[in-house]
C-alpha cells in the first residue's frame, strides 16, 4: 500500500473527475514501480465493448491491463467488490481487441488498482492478476 496524501488533494466535483483523479494515482503508483504507460481508456468500437482505463508493460515485458476502482466508503466491501463477473468479461473482452494488433501477442495478465479515499489519507493498493480470462 501507498499512502498519496492528504484528502484535501482529492476534490472533485463529477464522479467522472474522481476517476480521472484516481486513474492518475494509479499511474503514478505503477510509474513508480517501473511500469510504463502504452494507453489510457482503451474502448473498444461500438456499443456493449469494453474499457480498459491503462495498459502499462511491466519491467518483463508483459502486457498488464489495469482497472482501476475507487472508493471514499467501504460501505458494500468497497472498491474491490465492485469488479463483478460482467466487469471482469468486458475487460477481457477489450484486452482481446487490443491484442489484434499483435501478430504474435505478448504475455499478459489483468491487474487491479484500488485507491481509497474513505480515511484522512488517500491509499492505493495493487493487485498483480487480480483475475484470468474466462
Amino acid at each position: 500500500m501507498d499512502f498519496l496524501g492528504s484528502k484535501s488533494a482529492t476534490v472533485a466535483t463529477t464522479s467522472t473527475q474522481r476517476g480521472q483523479w484516481a486513474e492518475e494515482q494509479a499511474l503514478r503508483h505503477l510509474q513508480a514501480q517501473g511500469l510504463k504507460l502504452i494507453e489510457r481508456n482503451y474502448r473498444t468500437p461500438g456499443r456493449g465493448g469494453g474499457e480498459i482505463d491503462l495498459i502499462v508493460r511491466d519491467r518483463d515485458g508483459s502486457l498488464v491491463f489495469v482497472e482501476v476502482r475507487s472508493r471514499n466508503t467501504g460501505r458494500f466491501g468497497g472498491a474491490a467488490a465492485s469488479i463483478g463477473q460482467s466487469k471482469q468479461q468486458r475487460i477481457v473482452l477489450a484486452a482481446r481487441h487490443y491484442l489484434l494488433k499483435f501478430a504474435a501477442p505478448p504475455p499478459c495478465r489483468f491487474d487491479v488498482v484500488l485507491v481509497d479515499t474513505s480515511g484522512a489519507q488517500n491509499r492505493v493498493q495493487w493487485l498483480k492478476a487480480a483475475f484470468d480470462a474466462l
